[in-house]
Protein backbone atom coordinates (compact mmCIF):
# COMPACT_ATOMS: atom_id res chain seq x y z
CA UNK A 1 0.00 0.00 0.00
CA UNK A 2 1.52 3.33 -1.03
CA UNK A 3 1.86 6.11 1.50
CA UNK A 4 -0.20 9.23 0.99
CA UNK A 5 1.84 12.23 -0.12
CA UNK A 6 1.64 15.03 2.42
CA UNK A 7 0.36 18.18 0.71
CA UNK A 8 2.52 21.30 0.73
CA UNK A 9 1.21 23.99 3.05
CA UNK A 10 0.01 27.24 1.45
CA UNK A 11 2.78 29.15 3.24
CA UNK A 12 5.51 26.87 1.93
CA UNK A 13 4.03 27.00 -1.57
CA UNK A 14 3.97 30.81 -1.45
CA UNK A 15 7.58 30.89 -0.23
CA UNK A 16 8.67 28.59 -3.07
CA UNK A 17 6.88 30.81 -5.57
CA UNK A 18 8.57 33.91 -4.13
CA UNK A 19 11.98 32.23 -4.40
CA UNK A 20 11.27 31.13 -7.97
CA UNK A 21 10.24 34.67 -8.89
CA UNK A 22 13.67 35.84 -7.77
CA UNK A 23 15.36 32.85 -9.43
CA UNK A 24 17.16 31.76 -6.28
CA UNK A 25 19.46 28.78 -6.77
CA UNK A 26 18.02 25.34 -5.85
CA UNK A 27 20.51 24.94 -2.98
CA UNK A 28 19.51 28.35 -1.61
CA UNK A 29 15.84 27.42 -1.82
CA UNK A 30 16.45 24.15 0.03
CA UNK A 31 18.34 26.01 2.77
CA UNK A 32 15.55 28.60 3.14
CA UNK A 33 12.87 25.91 3.37
CA UNK A 34 14.93 23.99 5.94
CA UNK A 35 15.32 27.11 8.09
CA UNK A 36 11.58 27.76 7.99
CA UNK A 37 10.92 24.13 8.96
CA UNK A 38 13.31 24.39 11.92
CA UNK A 39 11.53 27.49 13.15
CA UNK A 40 8.15 25.77 12.77
CA UNK A 41 9.38 22.73 14.74
CA UNK A 42 10.74 25.01 17.47
CA UNK A 43 7.48 26.93 17.76
CA UNK A 44 5.26 23.87 17.45
CA UNK A 45 3.05 25.65 14.90
CA UNK A 46 3.18 27.51 11.61
CA UNK A 47 5.68 30.39 11.73
CA UNK A 48 3.29 32.90 10.17
CA UNK A 49 2.08 34.01 13.63
CA UNK A 50 5.58 34.27 15.15
CA UNK A 51 6.42 37.39 17.14
CA UNK A 52 9.67 39.34 17.52
CA UNK A 53 10.33 37.60 20.81
CA UNK A 54 9.65 34.19 19.24
CA UNK A 55 12.36 34.83 16.65
CA UNK A 56 14.76 36.24 19.23
CA UNK A 57 14.25 33.19 21.45
CA UNK A 58 14.74 30.92 18.44
CA UNK A 59 18.11 32.50 17.70
CA UNK A 60 19.06 32.14 21.38
CA UNK A 61 18.04 28.48 21.10
CA UNK A 62 20.36 28.01 18.09
CA UNK A 63 23.23 29.65 19.95
CA UNK A 64 22.60 27.55 23.04
CA UNK A 65 22.75 24.27 21.13
CA UNK A 66 26.12 25.18 19.63
CA UNK A 67 25.00 26.00 16.10
CA UNK A 68 27.88 27.35 14.00
CA UNK A 69 28.08 31.03 13.17
CA UNK A 70 27.75 30.34 9.45
CA UNK A 71 24.57 28.28 9.99
CA UNK A 72 23.11 30.96 12.27
CA UNK A 73 23.74 33.63 9.64
CA UNK A 74 22.24 31.57 6.83
CA UNK A 75 19.20 30.87 9.03
CA UNK A 76 18.77 34.58 9.77
CA UNK A 77 18.97 35.37 6.05
CA UNK A 78 16.36 32.70 5.27
CA UNK A 79 13.94 33.89 7.96
CA UNK A 80 14.29 37.50 6.84
CA UNK A 81 13.21 36.36 3.38
CA UNK A 82 10.27 34.44 4.82
CA UNK A 83 8.97 37.33 6.93
CA UNK A 84 9.92 40.31 4.77
CA UNK A 85 9.05 38.87 1.36
CA UNK A 86 6.58 36.02 1.73
CA UNK A 87 4.70 37.16 4.85
CA UNK A 88 5.21 40.91 4.33
CA UNK A 89 5.92 41.35 8.05
CA UNK A 90 9.16 43.32 7.89
CA UNK A 91 9.15 44.54 11.48
CA UNK A 92 9.08 41.04 12.98
CA UNK A 93 12.71 40.27 12.12
CA UNK A 94 14.14 43.39 13.78
CA UNK A 95 15.68 41.40 16.61
CA UNK A 96 17.34 38.82 14.37
CA UNK A 97 21.04 39.57 14.06
CA UNK A 98 23.82 38.01 12.04
CA UNK A 99 26.99 37.22 13.98
CA UNK A 100 30.59 37.93 12.95
CA UNK A 101 32.42 35.00 11.38
CA UNK A 102 36.12 34.61 11.96
CA UNK A 103 38.14 34.54 8.77
CA UNK A 104 41.04 32.13 8.62
CA UNK A 105 43.94 32.58 6.27
CA UNK A 106 43.97 29.93 3.53
CA UNK A 107 46.64 27.25 3.43
CA UNK A 108 48.83 27.61 0.35
CA UNK A 109 50.80 25.02 -1.59
CA UNK A 110 54.34 25.90 -2.58
CA UNK A 111 55.26 25.74 -6.25
CA UNK A 112 57.25 22.59 -5.55
CA UNK A 113 54.23 20.96 -3.89
CA UNK A 114 52.07 21.80 -6.91
CA UNK A 115 54.69 20.22 -9.20
CA UNK A 116 54.80 17.08 -7.05
CA UNK A 117 51.01 16.86 -7.00
CA UNK A 118 50.77 16.99 -10.79
CA UNK A 119 53.63 14.53 -11.25
CA UNK A 120 51.93 12.09 -8.86
CA UNK A 121 48.69 12.22 -10.87
CA UNK A 122 48.73 9.36 -13.37
CA UNK A 123 45.29 10.00 -14.89
CA UNK A 124 45.48 12.62 -17.66
CA UNK A 125 41.87 13.59 -16.97
CA UNK A 126 42.55 14.41 -13.33
CA UNK A 127 45.88 16.04 -14.12
CA UNK A 128 44.10 18.33 -16.58
CA UNK A 129 41.40 19.19 -14.01
CA UNK A 130 44.00 19.97 -11.32
CA UNK A 131 46.00 22.04 -13.82
CA UNK A 132 42.96 24.19 -14.63
CA UNK A 133 42.27 24.85 -10.94
CA UNK A 134 45.88 25.94 -10.39
CA UNK A 135 46.71 27.38 -13.81
CA UNK A 136 43.49 29.37 -14.27
CA UNK A 137 42.18 29.74 -10.71
CA UNK A 138 38.81 28.10 -11.30
CA UNK A 139 36.50 26.82 -8.58
CA UNK A 140 35.75 23.09 -8.56
CA UNK A 141 32.19 23.72 -9.76
CA UNK A 142 33.55 25.81 -12.63
CA UNK A 143 36.06 23.12 -13.61
CA UNK A 144 33.37 20.45 -13.67
CA UNK A 145 31.02 22.64 -15.73
CA UNK A 146 33.55 23.21 -18.53
CA UNK A 147 32.71 21.94 -21.99
CA UNK A 148 35.13 21.28 -24.83
CA UNK A 149 33.73 24.31 -26.66
CA UNK A 150 34.76 26.55 -23.74
CA UNK A 151 38.44 26.23 -24.74
CA UNK A 152 39.49 29.03 -27.10
CA UNK A 153 43.05 28.30 -28.24
CA UNK A 154 43.09 31.35 -30.54
CA UNK A 155 42.34 33.87 -27.82
CA UNK A 156 43.98 31.68 -25.18
CA UNK A 157 41.00 31.84 -22.84
CA UNK A 158 38.62 29.55 -21.01
CA UNK A 159 34.96 30.54 -21.04
CA UNK A 160 33.50 30.18 -17.55
CA UNK A 161 29.76 30.09 -18.00
CA UNK A 162 27.54 31.07 -15.10
CA UNK A 163 30.19 30.94 -12.40
CA UNK A 164 29.53 32.00 -8.82
CA UNK A 165 26.86 34.69 -8.72
CA UNK A 166 25.62 33.47 -12.14
CA UNK A 167 28.26 35.54 -13.88
CA UNK A 168 30.11 34.63 -17.07
CA UNK A 169 33.79 35.45 -17.34
CA UNK A 170 36.94 34.51 -19.20
CA UNK A 171 39.84 32.80 -17.46
CA UNK A 172 43.43 32.69 -18.65
CA UNK A 173 44.67 29.75 -20.72
CA UNK A 174 48.44 29.45 -20.62
CA UNK A 175 50.42 27.53 -23.29
CA UNK A 176 51.42 24.85 -20.76
CA UNK A 177 47.80 24.37 -19.69
CA UNK A 178 46.69 24.21 -23.32
CA UNK A 179 49.20 21.43 -24.01
CA UNK A 180 47.94 19.44 -21.00
CA UNK A 181 44.35 19.85 -22.19
CA UNK A 182 45.31 18.75 -25.70
CA UNK A 183 46.97 15.63 -24.29
CA UNK A 184 43.79 14.84 -22.38
CA UNK A 185 41.59 15.56 -25.41
CA UNK A 186 43.61 13.20 -27.63
CA UNK A 187 43.46 10.40 -25.06
CA UNK A 188 39.82 10.95 -24.17
CA UNK A 189 38.76 11.20 -27.80
CA UNK A 190 40.69 8.04 -28.73
CA UNK A 191 38.95 6.11 -25.94
CA UNK A 192 35.53 7.50 -26.84
CA UNK A 193 35.20 9.28 -23.51
CA UNK A 194 34.69 12.78 -24.92
CA UNK A 195 31.58 13.67 -26.87
CA UNK A 196 31.55 16.41 -29.49
CA UNK A 197 30.72 19.67 -27.68
CA UNK A 198 30.30 17.61 -24.52
CA UNK A 199 31.79 17.88 -21.04
CA UNK A 200 35.53 18.43 -20.80
CA UNK A 201 35.58 16.13 -17.79
CA UNK A 202 32.81 13.56 -18.23
CA UNK A 203 31.78 11.06 -15.60
CA UNK A 204 31.42 7.31 -16.07
CA UNK A 205 28.50 8.12 -18.33
CA UNK A 206 29.86 10.74 -20.79
CA UNK A 207 26.45 12.39 -20.88
CA UNK A 208 27.05 13.58 -17.30
CA UNK A 209 29.98 15.60 -15.94
CA UNK A 210 32.45 14.23 -13.43
CA UNK A 211 31.10 14.56 -9.90
CA UNK A 212 32.49 16.81 -7.18
CA UNK A 213 33.05 13.75 -4.99
CA UNK A 214 35.06 11.89 -7.64
CA UNK A 215 37.36 14.84 -8.28
CA UNK A 216 37.82 15.55 -4.57
CA UNK A 217 38.68 11.92 -3.92
CA UNK A 218 41.19 11.96 -6.78
CA UNK A 219 43.06 15.03 -5.55
CA UNK A 220 43.35 13.58 -2.04
CA UNK A 221 44.79 10.38 -3.52
CA UNK A 222 47.34 12.33 -5.60
CA UNK A 223 48.34 14.43 -2.58
CA UNK A 224 48.90 11.24 -0.56
CA UNK A 225 51.03 9.77 -3.35
CA UNK A 226 53.04 13.00 -3.51
CA UNK A 227 53.48 12.84 0.28
CA UNK A 228 52.03 16.31 0.80
CA UNK A 229 50.96 16.63 4.44
CA UNK A 230 48.64 19.60 3.90
CA UNK A 231 44.93 18.96 3.38
CA UNK A 232 44.82 19.38 -0.39
CA UNK A 233 41.56 20.34 -2.10
CA UNK A 234 40.66 21.82 -5.47
CA UNK A 235 39.99 25.14 -3.76
CA UNK A 236 43.48 25.04 -2.28
CA UNK A 237 44.82 25.07 -5.86
CA UNK A 238 42.72 28.17 -6.56
CA UNK A 239 44.16 29.85 -3.44
CA UNK A 240 47.65 28.94 -4.56
CA UNK A 241 46.98 30.36 -8.06
CA UNK A 242 46.04 33.75 -6.61
CA UNK A 243 48.89 33.85 -4.09
CA UNK A 244 51.56 32.88 -6.59
CA UNK A 245 50.31 35.50 -9.06
CA UNK A 246 50.53 38.12 -6.34
CA UNK A 247 54.09 37.03 -5.56
CA UNK A 248 54.84 37.44 -9.28
CA UNK A 249 53.84 41.13 -8.92
CA UNK A 250 50.62 40.75 -10.92
CA UNK A 251 48.26 43.65 -10.17
CA UNK A 252 45.76 42.60 -7.51
CA UNK A 253 42.89 44.15 -9.49
CA UNK A 254 43.69 41.86 -12.41
CA UNK A 255 43.79 38.88 -10.04
CA UNK A 256 40.34 39.95 -8.81
CA UNK A 257 39.02 39.76 -12.38
CA UNK A 258 40.66 36.39 -13.03
CA UNK A 259 39.16 34.93 -9.86
CA UNK A 260 35.72 36.38 -10.54
CA UNK A 261 35.59 38.20 -7.21
CA UNK A 262 32.94 40.92 -6.98
CA UNK A 263 34.78 42.71 -4.14
CA UNK A 264 38.45 43.65 -4.09
CA UNK A 265 38.60 43.08 -0.32
CA UNK A 266 38.04 39.36 -0.95
CA UNK A 267 41.13 39.26 -3.17
CA UNK A 268 43.33 41.30 -0.81
CA UNK A 269 43.22 38.37 1.63
CA UNK A 270 45.98 36.76 -0.46
CA UNK A 271 48.34 39.60 0.33
CA UNK A 272 48.50 38.20 3.86
CA UNK A 273 49.73 34.79 2.70
CA UNK A 274 52.07 35.84 -0.10
CA UNK A 275 55.23 35.07 1.91
CA UNK A 276 57.62 35.99 -0.92
CA UNK A 277 56.29 39.53 -0.77
CA UNK A 278 56.74 39.62 2.99
CA UNK A 279 60.34 38.51 2.63
CA UNK A 280 61.06 41.40 0.26
CA UNK A 281 59.87 44.02 2.74
CA UNK A 282 62.68 45.63 4.71
CA UNK A 283 61.86 45.92 8.38
CA UNK A 284 62.31 49.41 9.85
CA UNK A 285 64.47 47.73 12.48
CA UNK A 286 67.04 47.09 9.74
CA UNK A 287 67.43 50.75 8.83
CA UNK A 288 67.70 52.36 12.23
CA UNK A 289 70.60 54.79 12.41
CA UNK A 290 73.77 53.27 13.88
CA UNK A 291 74.43 53.85 17.58
CA UNK A 292 76.29 57.02 18.38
Amino acid sequence: MSQAIKPISPLRQRMIEDMNLRKLAPKTQDAYILAARKLSNYLGHSPHTATKDDLRNFQLFLVGKGTSRITINSTVTALKFLFEVTLDRKGVVDKLQTVPVSRKLPIILSRDEVRRLLEATISLKYKAAFSIAYGAGLRISEVLALKISDIDSKRMTLHVEQGKGRKDRYAMLSPVLLNILRDWWRQGHAKGLLLDSGWLFPGQNPVNPLSNRQLSRAIRASAATAEIEKRVTMHLLRHSFATHLLEQKVDIRLIQVLLGHSKLETTTLYAQVATNMLQEVVSPLEILPPPT
